[in-house]
Protein backbone atom coordinates (compact mmCIF):
# COMPACT_ATOMS: atom_id res chain seq x y z
CA UNK A 1 0.00 0.00 0.00
CA UNK A 2 1.14 3.49 -0.55
CA UNK A 3 1.34 6.28 1.66
CA UNK A 4 -0.78 8.84 -0.29
CA UNK A 5 -0.28 11.87 1.54
CA UNK A 6 -0.32 15.09 -0.48
CA UNK A 7 2.00 16.75 2.15
CA UNK A 8 4.24 13.57 3.44
CA UNK A 9 6.20 14.47 6.84
CA UNK A 10 9.70 13.66 6.44
CA UNK A 11 10.68 11.57 9.69
CA UNK A 12 14.03 10.61 10.43
CA UNK A 13 14.17 7.59 12.88
CA UNK A 14 16.94 7.49 15.55
CA UNK A 15 18.01 4.36 16.78
CA UNK A 16 18.37 5.51 20.68
CA UNK A 17 15.15 5.03 22.94
CA UNK A 18 14.07 3.99 25.86
CA UNK A 19 15.52 0.29 27.02
CA UNK A 20 13.52 -1.66 29.49
CA UNK A 21 9.94 -2.94 30.00
CA UNK A 22 7.48 -0.04 28.84
CA UNK A 23 3.52 -0.07 28.83
CA UNK A 24 2.80 3.28 27.33
CA UNK A 25 0.21 3.74 24.56
CA UNK A 26 0.51 5.54 21.51
CA UNK A 27 -2.33 6.73 19.59
CA UNK A 28 -3.00 6.02 16.06
CA UNK A 29 -4.27 8.74 13.41
CA UNK A 30 -7.15 9.14 10.82
CA UNK A 31 -5.56 9.34 7.95
CA UNK A 32 -7.42 9.71 4.29
CA UNK A 33 -5.72 7.63 1.66
CA UNK A 34 -6.11 9.45 -1.84
CA UNK A 35 -8.98 12.12 -0.71
CA UNK A 36 -11.96 12.71 1.64
CA UNK A 37 -14.12 10.39 0.20
CA UNK A 38 -11.43 7.68 -0.29
CA UNK A 39 -10.71 4.67 1.93
CA UNK A 40 -9.02 5.68 5.71
CA UNK A 41 -6.26 4.26 7.57
CA UNK A 42 -5.74 4.01 11.01
CA UNK A 43 -1.85 4.75 11.44
CA UNK A 44 0.30 3.74 14.43
CA UNK A 45 3.67 4.22 13.41
CA UNK A 46 5.60 6.15 12.78
CA UNK A 47 4.72 7.38 15.87
CA UNK A 48 5.83 11.27 16.74
CA UNK A 49 7.32 9.43 20.38
CA UNK A 50 8.15 6.17 18.35
CA UNK A 51 9.44 5.74 14.66
CA UNK A 52 10.15 2.21 14.82
CA UNK A 53 9.76 -0.69 16.60
CA UNK A 54 12.71 -2.85 15.63
CA UNK A 55 13.01 -3.05 12.22
CA UNK A 56 9.45 -2.11 11.70
CA UNK A 57 8.55 1.29 10.49
CA UNK A 58 5.42 1.60 9.69
CA UNK A 59 1.60 0.33 10.43
CA UNK A 60 -1.95 0.82 9.08
CA UNK A 61 -4.88 -0.48 10.02
CA UNK A 62 -7.59 -0.69 6.85
CA UNK A 63 -11.00 -1.17 7.94
CA UNK A 64 -12.96 -2.88 8.47
CA UNK A 65 -14.94 -0.74 5.88
CA UNK A 66 -16.71 -1.17 3.04
CA UNK A 67 -14.93 0.57 1.02
CA UNK A 68 -12.84 0.07 -2.81
CA UNK A 69 -9.32 0.29 -2.07
CA UNK A 70 -7.55 1.43 -5.70
CA UNK A 71 -3.88 1.64 -5.00
CA UNK A 72 -2.32 2.72 -8.96
CA UNK A 73 1.38 1.82 -9.34
CA UNK A 74 3.99 3.31 -6.82
CA UNK A 75 7.73 2.85 -5.87
CA UNK A 76 9.14 2.10 -2.79
CA UNK A 77 12.91 1.92 -1.72
CA UNK A 78 14.54 0.67 1.36
CA UNK A 79 12.26 -1.58 2.60
CA UNK A 80 9.95 -4.91 2.96
CA UNK A 81 6.30 -4.59 2.69
CA UNK A 82 4.05 -7.19 4.74
CA UNK A 83 0.41 -6.96 3.93
CA UNK A 84 -1.96 -8.93 6.51
CA UNK A 85 -5.40 -8.71 4.93
CA UNK A 86 -8.14 -10.38 7.74
CA UNK A 87 -11.13 -9.63 5.81
CA UNK A 88 -11.32 -9.18 1.70
CA UNK A 89 -9.29 -10.23 -1.34
CA UNK A 90 -6.79 -7.83 -2.69
CA UNK A 91 -5.32 -8.17 -6.69
CA UNK A 92 -1.58 -7.16 -6.43
CA UNK A 93 1.02 -6.95 -9.07
CA UNK A 94 4.38 -5.19 -8.78
CA UNK A 95 7.10 -4.72 -11.77
CA UNK A 96 8.99 -8.03 -10.90
CA UNK A 97 6.33 -9.84 -12.44
CA UNK A 98 3.97 -10.72 -9.74
CA UNK A 99 0.45 -10.80 -10.62
CA UNK A 100 -1.70 -12.66 -7.01
CA UNK A 101 -4.65 -12.00 -5.10
CA UNK A 102 -4.22 -11.34 -1.57
CA UNK A 103 -6.20 -13.05 0.70
CA UNK A 104 -6.67 -13.26 4.78
CA UNK A 105 -4.30 -15.31 6.70
CA UNK A 106 -1.96 -15.67 3.57
CA UNK A 107 1.72 -13.40 4.17
CA UNK A 108 2.19 -11.18 1.17
CA UNK A 109 5.73 -9.64 1.32
CA UNK A 110 7.44 -7.82 -0.88
CA UNK A 111 11.18 -6.36 -0.61
CA UNK A 112 11.89 -3.70 -2.12
CA UNK A 113 15.94 -3.73 -2.56
CA UNK A 114 16.67 -0.06 -4.29
CA UNK A 115 13.41 0.09 -5.75
CA UNK A 116 10.35 -2.01 -6.88
CA UNK A 117 6.96 -0.71 -8.06
CA UNK A 118 3.67 -2.22 -7.53
CA UNK A 119 -0.01 -1.65 -7.51
CA UNK A 120 -3.32 -2.67 -4.94
CA UNK A 121 -6.85 -3.21 -6.19
CA UNK A 122 -9.47 -4.43 -4.38
CA UNK A 123 -11.57 -7.45 -6.02
CA UNK A 124 -15.60 -6.97 -5.64
CA UNK A 125 -17.81 -3.69 -5.39
CA UNK A 126 -17.05 -2.15 -1.84
CA UNK A 127 -16.05 -5.13 -0.09
CA UNK A 128 -15.74 -5.43 3.14
CA UNK A 129 -11.80 -4.65 4.04
CA UNK A 130 -9.80 -5.03 6.71
CA UNK A 131 -6.27 -5.87 7.69
CA UNK A 132 -2.58 -4.47 8.36
CA UNK A 133 -0.29 -2.71 6.39
CA UNK A 134 3.36 -2.76 7.63
CA UNK A 135 6.81 -1.34 6.41
CA UNK A 136 9.99 -3.22 7.62
CA UNK A 137 12.91 -1.35 7.28
CA UNK A 138 15.72 -2.93 5.27
CA UNK A 139 19.64 -2.76 6.66
CA UNK A 140 22.01 -0.54 4.78
CA UNK A 141 23.21 -3.21 2.87
CA UNK A 142 20.12 -5.02 1.64
CA UNK A 143 18.19 -1.38 0.78
CA UNK A 144 20.78 -0.94 -1.79
CA UNK A 145 21.87 -4.60 -3.04
CA UNK A 146 19.07 -6.92 -2.04
CA UNK A 147 16.71 -8.10 -5.77
CA UNK A 148 13.73 -6.62 -5.56
CA UNK A 149 11.31 -9.78 -4.94
CA UNK A 150 7.66 -11.08 -3.98
CA UNK A 151 6.79 -13.96 -1.77
CA UNK A 152 3.52 -15.00 -1.09
CA UNK A 153 3.08 -17.57 2.05
CA UNK A 154 -0.14 -19.10 1.98
CA UNK A 155 0.58 -22.10 5.17
CA UNK A 156 1.89 -20.22 7.96
CA UNK A 157 2.94 -22.06 10.79
CA UNK A 158 0.80 -21.89 14.35
CA UNK A 159 1.88 -22.09 17.90
CA UNK A 160 -0.95 -23.37 19.89
CA UNK A 161 -1.23 -22.70 23.94
CA UNK A 162 -3.83 -22.53 26.01
CA UNK A 163 -6.66 -20.32 24.27
CA UNK A 164 -4.32 -19.21 22.51
CA UNK A 165 -3.55 -19.32 18.80
CA UNK A 166 -0.44 -17.91 17.31
CA UNK A 167 0.13 -17.55 13.65
CA UNK A 168 3.99 -16.51 13.00
CA UNK A 169 4.02 -14.36 10.10
CA UNK A 170 7.32 -13.64 10.32
CA UNK A 171 10.56 -14.65 12.86
CA UNK A 172 9.95 -17.03 15.37
CA UNK A 173 7.89 -16.98 18.59
CA UNK A 174 7.93 -19.71 20.84
CA UNK A 175 10.08 -22.28 18.92
CA UNK A 176 7.73 -21.97 15.78
CA UNK A 177 9.39 -20.28 12.86
CA UNK A 178 8.10 -18.69 9.87
CA UNK A 179 9.34 -19.14 6.47
CA UNK A 180 9.25 -15.67 5.32
CA UNK A 181 13.14 -13.63 4.58
CA UNK A 182 13.89 -11.67 7.10
CA UNK A 183 16.75 -9.64 6.60
CA UNK A 184 16.77 -8.74 10.70
CA UNK A 185 16.16 -10.46 13.62
CA UNK A 186 12.24 -9.49 13.91
CA UNK A 187 9.39 -11.26 15.26
CA UNK A 188 5.72 -10.43 13.67
CA UNK A 189 2.06 -12.64 14.97
CA UNK A 190 -1.27 -12.45 14.89
CA UNK A 191 -2.85 -13.97 18.11
CA UNK A 192 -6.25 -15.44 18.47
CA UNK A 193 -7.79 -15.19 21.95
CA UNK A 194 -10.39 -16.90 23.39
CA UNK A 195 -12.77 -15.38 25.70
CA UNK A 196 -11.77 -15.90 29.48
CA UNK A 197 -8.37 -16.97 28.58
CA UNK A 198 -5.28 -15.92 30.38
CA UNK A 199 -2.11 -16.59 28.75
CA UNK A 200 1.73 -16.54 28.94
CA UNK A 201 3.51 -16.16 25.78
CA UNK A 202 7.25 -16.52 25.94
CA UNK A 203 8.97 -13.26 24.47
CA UNK A 204 12.71 -12.90 23.63
CA UNK A 205 14.37 -9.96 25.96
CA UNK A 206 16.59 -8.38 23.47
CA UNK A 207 13.73 -7.16 21.18
CA UNK A 208 11.31 -4.48 21.84
CA UNK A 209 7.80 -5.27 21.30
CA UNK A 210 4.74 -3.55 20.98
CA UNK A 211 1.05 -4.85 20.32
CA UNK A 212 -2.33 -3.81 18.82
CA UNK A 213 -5.64 -5.09 19.14
CA UNK A 214 -7.29 -5.60 16.39
CA UNK A 215 -10.81 -6.87 17.79
CA UNK A 216 -11.77 -7.50 21.32
CA UNK A 217 -11.11 -6.03 25.06
CA UNK A 218 -7.70 -7.53 26.16
CA UNK A 219 -5.54 -6.67 29.24
CA UNK A 220 -1.56 -6.94 28.26
CA UNK A 221 1.18 -6.75 30.51
CA UNK A 222 -1.61 -5.17 33.00
CA UNK A 223 -2.86 -2.73 30.77
CA UNK A 224 -6.44 -2.54 29.59
CA UNK A 225 -6.28 -2.35 25.67
CA UNK A 226 -8.97 -1.98 22.72
CA UNK A 227 -9.22 -1.56 19.08
CA UNK A 228 -6.95 1.68 18.48
CA UNK A 229 -3.69 2.41 19.80
CA UNK A 230 -0.56 0.96 19.71
CA UNK A 231 0.61 -0.48 22.84
CA UNK A 232 4.84 -0.36 23.02
CA UNK A 233 5.96 -2.88 25.69
CA UNK A 234 9.62 -2.11 25.19
CA UNK A 235 12.75 -4.47 25.78
CA UNK A 236 13.75 -6.64 28.36
CA UNK A 237 10.38 -9.02 28.40
CA UNK A 238 11.21 -13.21 29.00
CA UNK A 239 7.30 -13.41 28.33
CA UNK A 240 3.94 -11.50 28.08
CA UNK A 241 0.62 -12.12 30.03
CA UNK A 242 -2.46 -11.46 28.22
CA UNK A 243 -6.02 -11.47 28.64
CA UNK A 244 -8.90 -11.50 26.83
CA UNK A 245 -12.29 -10.53 28.26
CA UNK A 246 -15.97 -11.08 27.28
CA UNK A 247 -15.54 -11.86 23.63
CA UNK A 248 -12.68 -13.89 21.67
CA UNK A 249 -9.67 -11.32 20.95
CA UNK A 250 -7.20 -11.00 17.84
CA UNK A 251 -3.94 -8.82 18.28
CA UNK A 252 -0.99 -8.63 16.31
CA UNK A 253 2.01 -8.94 17.64
CA UNK A 254 5.48 -6.87 16.88
CA UNK A 255 8.95 -7.05 17.54
CA UNK A 256 12.79 -7.05 16.45
CA UNK A 257 15.91 -6.35 17.86
CA UNK A 258 16.29 -2.31 18.21
CA UNK A 259 17.15 -1.26 14.47
CA UNK A 260 20.63 0.40 14.45
CA UNK A 261 20.15 2.73 11.90
CA UNK A 262 18.91 6.64 11.79
CA UNK A 263 16.77 6.29 9.41
CA UNK A 264 15.09 9.09 6.70
CA UNK A 265 11.25 8.22 5.29
CA UNK A 266 9.42 10.28 3.41
CA UNK A 267 6.97 9.29 1.08
CA UNK A 268 6.60 5.82 0.28
CA UNK A 269 10.70 5.89 0.37
CA UNK A 270 13.18 5.02 3.27
CA UNK A 271 16.35 5.93 2.86
CA UNK A 272 19.70 7.54 5.27
CA UNK A 273 19.95 10.13 4.00
CA UNK A 274 17.96 13.38 2.34
CA UNK A 275 20.09 13.13 -0.73
CA UNK A 276 18.85 9.27 -1.12
CA UNK A 277 15.02 10.53 -1.10
CA UNK A 278 15.38 13.07 -3.76
CA UNK A 279 17.62 10.60 -5.56
CA UNK A 280 14.60 8.30 -5.26
CA UNK A 281 12.06 11.18 -6.42
CA UNK A 282 13.81 12.09 -9.06
CA UNK A 283 14.16 8.59 -10.56
CA UNK A 284 10.34 7.93 -10.43
CA UNK A 285 9.49 11.10 -12.13
CA UNK A 286 11.93 10.56 -14.91
CA UNK A 287 10.36 9.74 -18.03
CA UNK A 288 11.03 6.11 -19.27
CA UNK A 289 12.78 5.33 -15.24
CA UNK A 290 13.96 1.91 -14.92
CA UNK A 291 15.04 1.80 -11.65
CA UNK A 292 11.38 0.60 -10.19
CA UNK A 293 10.22 -0.79 -13.46
CA UNK A 294 6.82 -0.98 -14.92
CA UNK A 295 3.44 -2.46 -13.40
CA UNK A 296 1.57 -4.63 -16.18
CA UNK A 297 -1.78 -3.85 -16.46
CA UNK A 298 -1.82 -0.23 -15.91
CA UNK A 299 -0.62 1.49 -18.80
CA UNK A 300 0.58 5.13 -17.71
CA UNK A 301 -1.51 5.19 -14.95
CA UNK A 302 0.45 5.74 -12.17
CA UNK A 303 0.97 7.78 -8.70
CA UNK A 304 3.04 10.68 -8.96
CA UNK A 305 5.82 11.58 -6.41
CA UNK A 306 4.32 14.83 -4.55
CA UNK A 307 6.80 17.89 -4.15
CA UNK A 308 9.35 18.12 -1.77
CA UNK A 309 8.80 20.41 1.08
CA UNK A 310 11.20 23.41 -0.21
CA UNK A 311 13.79 22.70 2.91
CA UNK A 312 16.59 19.54 4.12
CA UNK A 313 14.43 17.14 4.99
CA UNK A 314 15.24 17.15 8.85
CA UNK A 315 15.11 15.02 11.68
CA UNK A 316 12.27 13.85 14.36
CA UNK A 317 13.95 12.23 17.36
CA UNK A 318 12.72 9.11 19.24
CA UNK A 319 11.60 10.12 22.47
CA UNK A 320 12.77 7.92 25.74
CA UNK A 321 9.86 6.49 26.72
CA UNK A 322 9.13 6.41 30.10
CA UNK A 323 8.36 3.03 31.82
CA UNK A 324 4.55 3.16 32.35
CA UNK A 325 1.67 5.08 30.42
Amino acid sequence: MSNLDARPAETRCHAAGHTGPATKLLDARDVPLGGIRAMRVSRTLPHRELPTVGAWCFLDQFGPQHTDMVVLPHPHTGLQTVTWPVQGEIHHRDSVGSDVVVRPGQLNLMTSGPGIAHSEISLGEAPLLHGLQLWVALPEAAANHAAPGFEQHTDLPVHDGDGVRATVVVGELAGTTSPATTYSPLLGAQLDVDAGTTAVLPMTPDFEHAVLVLTGRTTIAGTPLEPGPLLYLGTGRSELVLQAHDDDATLFLLGGEPFPDDLVMWWNFVGRSHEDIVAAREDWERPGQHRFGPVAGHGADRIPAPPLPPLRLTPRRRRATPPTS
